[in-house]
């Protein structure tokens, strides 16, 4: 499958769940001081996940352009360091606002990637947010990865640097649940194909979508403290990079070498031939 073809099998599938597919939003945010550049699918909805602004849908799915290049969510210092880190990429994602939540929401990542995408079971691992003095554990995600499928022994509790979203000091968060895949050879590896390597260094295992429960809005209170209020309604906010998938689903090794971005590199590779 092309870069393109995965895109759209996505955004596709989401509307066949009564998702509306929403177009991209501009790079540079509209009304929001907090954001240099959009940074996540979510952005747009910003408003929506708060309570302040009501749409016509409550189901949404899109391809955001992104980018990182400064920020709580920095990939520029990553760019050449890794095999899957850019500034600029595109974010697949699908929203519930208020509609549906946890159990929804990993059910369809499941379906998605092991019957739509065919991808070999064996090679992925999950992880959820074990908790914290101000959090407690997600016991909910854990159980609905088991539901549908998912190993208990693959299924592994992070703290919040890796499984607590927000997109920046304040506004909408939640404990969020992450997707792994094993970019090795062999996937029966004890060794490579291990829980050790999940969130570790290299490219042994590479983080391809991330599911974010919206449950809290984090303020900056007068003191100078930040606090956790619930949220109107429990929302979901996914993203699934389109140049990793890409890459696990071309069998390459970088994203790099997707036909999204290789076309690019070697036309900028062939300006010094002439």
């Amino acid at each position: 499958m092309t870069g393109n073809e995965i895109r759209e099998k996505f955004l596709e599938y989401f509307e066949r769940h009564d998702h509306r597919r929403v177009h991209s939003s501009p790079l540079l945010p509209a009304n929001d001081p907090t954001l240099l550049f959009t940074n996540a699918g979510m952005n747009q909805f910003k408003d929506v996940f708060l309570g302040d602004e009501k749409r016509d849908y409550k189901r949404a799915v899109s391809s955001q352009k992104c980018i990182r290049a400064g920020g709580k969510h920095n990939d520029l210092d990553e760019v050449g360091k890794t095999a899957r880190h850019h500034t600029f990429f595109e974010m697949l994602g699908n929203f519930s606002f208020g509609d549906y939540f946890k159990k929804e929401a990993i059910t369809y990542a499941w379906d998605f990637l092991v019957n739509e995408l065919k991808i070999d079971e064996t090679r992925l691992w999950f992880s959820v947010f074990e908790g914290d003095d101000e959090v407690g554990p997600d016991d909910e995600a854990r159980s609905f990865w088991e539901a549908v499928g998912a190993k208990p022994d693959r299924i592994l509790g992070y703290g919040r640097k890796d499984n607590f979203w927000q997109m920046g000091d304040t506004g909408p968060c939640g404990p969020c649940s992450e997707i792994h895949y094993y970019m090795g050879e062999n996937p029966e590896d004890p060794v490579k194909n291990h829980p050790k390597w999940v969130n570790g260094e290299g490219d042994t295992m590479m983080e391809i979508w991330n599911l974010v429960f919206m449950q809290y809005n984090r303020t900056l209170e007068p003191d100078d403290t930040f606090k956790l209020t619930p949220l109107p309604a429990p929302s979901v906010d996914t993203g699934m990079g389109l140049e990793r998938i890409t890459a696990v689903m071309q069998h390459v090794k970088t994203n790099y070498d997707t036909d999204l971005i290789k076309p690019i590199v070697e036309f900028a590779a062939s300006l010094g031939t002439r």
